[in-house]
């Protein structure tokens, strides 16, 4: 693996994501901060001042009365990118899209617009949704199932790529002295017909100063991670432990070296918890505290999420786990496989598989500022990450690591003094992604 600085980056949650359900009492986080735009610009500058190279939104487009509190009410991702975009000047700009209710047209001009606007800031977080719920918002009977999901999303991908194709980087002269606008020889339809896509083009936007937006993926089944190895150039994950973390970017890249692709323009950037006090005992105390503060029935009814937001409040909570058959299997599968497969190696009951969600949320980084930045330089170092996501809610809890773990970790030269580049590819180190139809017009004819 190339030598890279550590990559960061800012989930902006508001109120609060799963497990987060105190999160909107902070008496620093608005009430109504998931609607805010200015809490996320405000939020967005904060990350940059500190040198973070990008701010990541999540989505999903189905709730219930059991949503997380930030997932209630919330911006659509794109178009509150689009207001931060002008008001930050180089951090990089993810949002989340599905691939499973949205046509790829309009999903490529709305990240092209993205980049332009934010100068070639823009990043993708390509997702095949697993909220099976999603289906009636769209006029479907019902959800996906997981092989049409993934091959959906693959295809859906190479049709946004091959649009954000359409022109090539010297398409508009807009010479004025000769009169010369645009080079129709630099204009490509697309003219795809495939399995679940038919798209004619050209796409009607020109390319970003980086190309193309980033892309950016997350999924932890085979399908998920064969499709990180094949279109994404960065990794959202989750590892309890450094062992997990190696074992997961070993996975990754070499799926990606089977599909051809360059394994170290891959990025692994999981996301982690931190909790930071001026002592480790301090820290370990806050934790307690904040353990301590999860509301069970919450979490209760958060259970249900990876299997399609089942009921389990009408089990017995104190017999063995629920037999729920294929329940998940359209919905957040690997998540919902886990959950049964801890509950059948344990014996557990449904309070003890309830109990034992609240208390895996244990972090790895807990306790002082440079305990934090041993335990971060400790994975880096071994191989187990290339950047981090920290989950961003009171300013003062993310000044703790911005200006306390941080600066550890530029002293010892983990952490870039500044931004190398104007762009999101160029701060993560990733390279542009020639237009195929330059590269091919340029090829030698023998």
């Amino acid at each position: 693996m190339t030598r890279r600085n550590l990559k960061l980056g800012a989930v902006l949650l508001g109120v609060g994501g799963p497990g987060q359900h105190s999160t909107w009492l902070d008496p620093e986080i608005p009430g109504d901060a998931s609607v805010d735009i200015r809490w996320y610009i405000a939020r967005a500058q904060q990350a940059e001042a500190a040198g973070f190279d990008h701010v990541f939104i999540v989505d999903s487009q189905f709730i219930t009365p059991d949503s997380p509190n930030h997932y209630l009410n919330r911006l659509e991702p794109l178009t509150l990118l689009s207001a931060v975009a002008v008001h930050t000047t180089h951090i990089g700009l993810v949002g989340t899209v599905t691939t499973s209710y949205n046509d790829p047209f309009n999903v490529a001009r709305r990240l092209a617009s993205l980049d332009v606007i934010s100068g070639g800031r823009a990043g993708w977080n390509v997702v095949a949704t697993g909220d099976g719920g999603t289906a009636g918002n769209y006029g479907r009977a019902e959800h996906y199932d997981y092989a049409t999901r993934y091959g959906r999303a693959l295809e859906h991908v190479r049709v946004v790529q091959g649009l954000w194709d359409s022109y090539e980087d010297d398409a508009f002269p807009r010479d004025k002295e000769r009169g010369v606008f645009f080079d129709p020889s630099r204009q490509h339809p697309l003219n795809h017909v495939g399995e679940h896509f038919s798209v004619v083009g050209p796409l009607n936007l020109q390319r970003s100063p980086q190309g193309q937006p980033v892309i950016f993926q997350a999924g932890d089944s085979d399908e998920g991670r064969d499709l990180g190895g094949t279109i994404a150039d960065a990794i959202f994950t989750h590892a309890q432990t450094i062992e997990q973390g190696q074992d997961f970017a070993r996975d990754i890249r070499a799926r990606a070296a089977a599909k051809g692709r360059d394994p170290d323009n891959v990025l692994i950037v999981p996301g982690i918890s931190l909790v930071l006090a001026d002592t480790d005992e301090e820290a370990r105390e806050k934790e307690r505290r904040i353990l301590g503060g999860k509301d069970f029935d919450r979490a209760l009814k958060e259970l249900g999420r990876p299997f399609g937001w089942h009921d389990f409040s009408r089990y017995d909570l104190d017999a063995p786990f629920p037999d729920l058959g294929d329940l998940g299997d359209r919905s957040f599968r690997t998540q919902a496989e886990r959950i049964k497969k801890l509950a059948r190696d344990n014996g557990f009951s449904l309070r003890q598989v309830v109990q034992h969600t609240l208390e895996s949320r244990r972090s790895p980084f807990v306790g002082s500022p440079r305990t934090v930045a041993d335990e971060i330089q400790r994975w880096w170092e071994a191989g187990a990450f290339d950047g981090v996501n920290v989950t961003v809610n009171a300013p003062s809890e993310f000044a703790r690591f911005t200006d306390g773990v941080l600066p550890i970790l530029r002293e010892r030269g983990v952490v870039r003094t500044e931004y190398e580049a104007t762009t999101l590819r160029g701060n993560l180190g990733l390279p542009i992604p020639a237009n195929v139809h330059t590269a091919a017009r340029l090829v030698p004819v023998p």
